[in-house]
């Protein structure tokens, strides 16, 4: 990375430490010279992550030890991160996990949509080589597609796909109006970040950019996402929903999103009293009330369609942190 590429803007990484003892030694030794700061993050890491990043510091003086005397999550560690950057007036913040999984030669490529005023934020999609795929455990890739289906919603981005990816960055002018106290502080952070960047109707661009795996376990557990991920998406969705289609604006997608929940509802409960009212009779339904219950869920289910396409057609095109 050259000085000249970047404008001399001040960049740092964010880098979240938790059981990351093996790996975060080599990260810190082959993140590039031009980067101004590196922030290490020790999240009560029972490996002590902090004393390999203080052994580096020594001869590295980017690097920035914060400990955290209690564990807060992946999410706490990188708020904890992005603060002391904008407390140390970074333009462009660097997020990468301290397991290995990322190329940090690619930082370059990661941040150019920034420099070039083309987003707000950039994150790296493992999804776009096909060949790389078979590298990523069967049970890694099966929930990353569902994820980022659900995210897909939650979010807004319709065209993004690979939610949980750690490799990012981000504007600071664009993270100076992200409200970071209230961002989910575990494994749903960048998603409740996405959200968050779709309210201020933020930019935000996939970079393809592989993974690399090795024998390092994930410490995202499969019984925290099916516990927890289903009820903070359906809370995220009706947020944006709320804050896009109500409270920030009006349009003609609020009238399909009511009309034809209304529609639909009608369809449902006009079918169900008269089904359980003909229980037990011989007589088959009259026609007219099949078709009493069945056309205003058709009618509201065309609606709602309506709607899905308006969101999908509506993402941000003009990056607000040329605009600040």
């Amino acid at each position: 990375m050259k000085k000249n590429i970047v404008k001399n803007l001040k960049i740092a990484v964010v880098i979240p430490c938790y059981k990351v003892a093996k790996s975060l030694g080599p990260i810190l030794n082959s993140i590039d010279g031009d980067i101004d700061f590196i922030y290490c993050i020790d999240d009560a890491c029972p490996e002590k992550s902090y004393k390999i990043a203080e052994k580096y510091s020594v001869s590295d003086h980017r690097i920035r030890v914060i400990r955290h005397k209690y564990n807060l999550g992946v999410g706490g560690a990188v708020i904890t991160g992005y603060k002391s950057a904008l407390k140390d007036g970074v333009d462009i913040v660097i997020k990468i996990d301290g397991d290995g999984q990322m190329d940090v030669s690619k930082i370059n490529k990661l941040i150019r949509p920034l420099l070039e005023g083309e987003s707000d934020y950039v994150k790296g999609n493992r999804f776009y080589n096909v060949e790389s795929l078979s590298k990523m455990p069967v049970v890694r890739l099966f929930g990353n597609i569902i994820l980022s289906f659900l995210s897909k919603i939650s979010t807004g981005y319709w065209d993004l796909f690979d939610p949980t990816n750690g490799f990012t960055a981000v504007h600071s002018k664009v993270l100076k109006i992200i409200p970071l106290d209230k961002l989910n502080k575990r494994y749903f952070f960048e998603t409740d970040f996405l959200f968050r960047l779709n309210t201020i109707q933020a930019v935000v661009k996939d970079i393809p950019l592989d993974a690399i795996y090795g024998d390092e376990e994930s410490s995202m557990k499969i019984h925290t996402i099916i516990l927890s991920f289903p009820f903070l998406h359906i809370k995220t969705i009706v947020k944006r929903v709320f804050y896009n289609y109500f409270l920030r604006n009006f349009s003609i997608a609020s009238i399909n999103l009511i009309l034809g929940s209304i529609f639909i509802l009608y369809g449902f409960l006009y079918g169900l009293f008269h089904w359980y009212d003909n229980i037990g009779l011989d007589d088959p339904t009259p026609a007219g009330i099949v078709m009493m219950a069945a056309l205003p869920i058709i009618v509201g289910m065309q609606l709602f369609l309506n709607f899905v396409a308006y969101d999908m057609a509506s993402r941000p095109t003009d990056p607000i942190h040329l605009k600040l």
